[in-house]
């Protein structure tokens, strides 16, 4: 995930000091013996700015004040988020280290030959914070595409090869869900980041990108992309006529991009339980809510074994999509 741009970030960070800066320790003291004791590491596995980042600052912050102990963020980028993820999988199983990340965590199983963890069975979900969000199908301003159906039929059009570009693995992976739905033979532009990916779009370089929806209000807009259809079963109100994908035609054309907590899986599921209390209680502070608002998304803290639930199922879901693409491992 990319940073922000200097103005969303401005906006988000206009909030209360202490949301934008790193949890500290609150002023009452955590109970004798109770968790946590002591300070918590939250790793994160993108870069500071990120979507992701800025959410678990906020929560860190909160979470500190509620149960008195500090919640350190560190940023460990890398490896499309391997590197962190790693980090945490090996770490002592007593919940003072804990990973947020996306779902790079369930395509990277399908995307790399070897991982040095099981994105299943070396972790114990602890709590997510907003509902799964889908990606934004987006031109350039100059393309004479202004609609879905126009679109995918200029890409099933004998000879036609059209091009996608890709700045993360929900873009890359959406865009091959694109041609599975609609037949279309297109031409796969990988990118850094999704900043530079639409960038590339909004030059007409390349004819089109699937964005996370926090980067399309953020980037994408600047750079007058134009929205042709939400990648979920609901058209979204921060983009007013832009339909869903069922609407569209397209209703196998569904995929979407979510956060969720993570701790070793050995950690004592009473540790996990009240990490959860501290993260689903953080998501419905005024802080939170606003920084949701702010970046378009929607609080959503469901039990510890709905999330598990949900991240085995998102497993089978992208390894279907990527296997039947014929995506190489690296």
């Amino acid at each position: 995930m990319k940073p922000m741009s200097n103005g969303r970030r401005t906006a988000l960070r206009a909030m209360p000091a202490a949301l934008a800066l790193a949890a500290g320790t609150s002023a009452r003291a955590a109970e004798p013996g109770a968790f946590p004791s002591k300070p918590i590491r939250l790793l994160v596995p993108f870069p500071t700015g990120s979507g992701t980042d800025l959410a678990a600052r906020i929560i860190a912050a909160e979470a500190a004040r509620a149960a008195g102990q500090s919640v350190v963020v560190e940023n460990k980028p890398g490896a499309n988020g391997i590197i962190a993820t790693g980090q945490v999988a090996r770490a002592a199983p007593d919940g003072y280290t804990m990973l947020i990340t996306s779902n790079s965590h369930v395509a990277n199983r399908h995307l790399f030959k070897r991982l040095p963890y099981d994105p299943i069975a070396d972790f114990k979900a602890v709590a997510m914070y907003r509902r799964p969000t889908p990606l934004i199908l987006a031109v350039g301003p100059a393309s004479k595409h202004r609609s879905i159906a126009d679109l995918a039929a200029a890409a099933r059009a004998p000879g036609a090869k059209l091009s996608y570009a890709s700045g993360n693995s929900s873009s890359h992976v959406a865009g091959e869900l694109f041609r599975q739905v609609t037949g279309a033979d297109m031409l796969y532009v990988p990118f850094k980041g999704n900043a530079e990916a639409m960038t590339e779009v909004a030059a007409g370089r390349v004819d089109m990108i699937f964005a996370d929806l926090g980067a399309f209000l953020d980037v994408g807009r600047g750079l007058k992309l134009v929205p042709l259809v939400v990648t979920g079963p609901e058209p979204l109100a921060a983009l007013e006529g832009v339909p869903a994908s069922p609407d569209a035609g397209l209703g196998r054309l569904s995929i979407s991009s979510w956060g969720v907590f993570l701790v070793p899986s050995a950690t004592p599921d009473a540790v996990a339980d009240r990490l959860h209390q501290l993260v689903a209680a953080a998501v419905r502070t005024p802080a939170m809510q606003q920084y949701l608002v702010a970046s378009s998304s929607v609080a959503h803290a469901p039990p510890r074994a709905e999330i598990e639930a949900f991240l085995r199922s998102e497993l089978t879901y992208w390894g279907a999509i990527i296997q039947k693409a014929g995506i190489e491992p690296q």
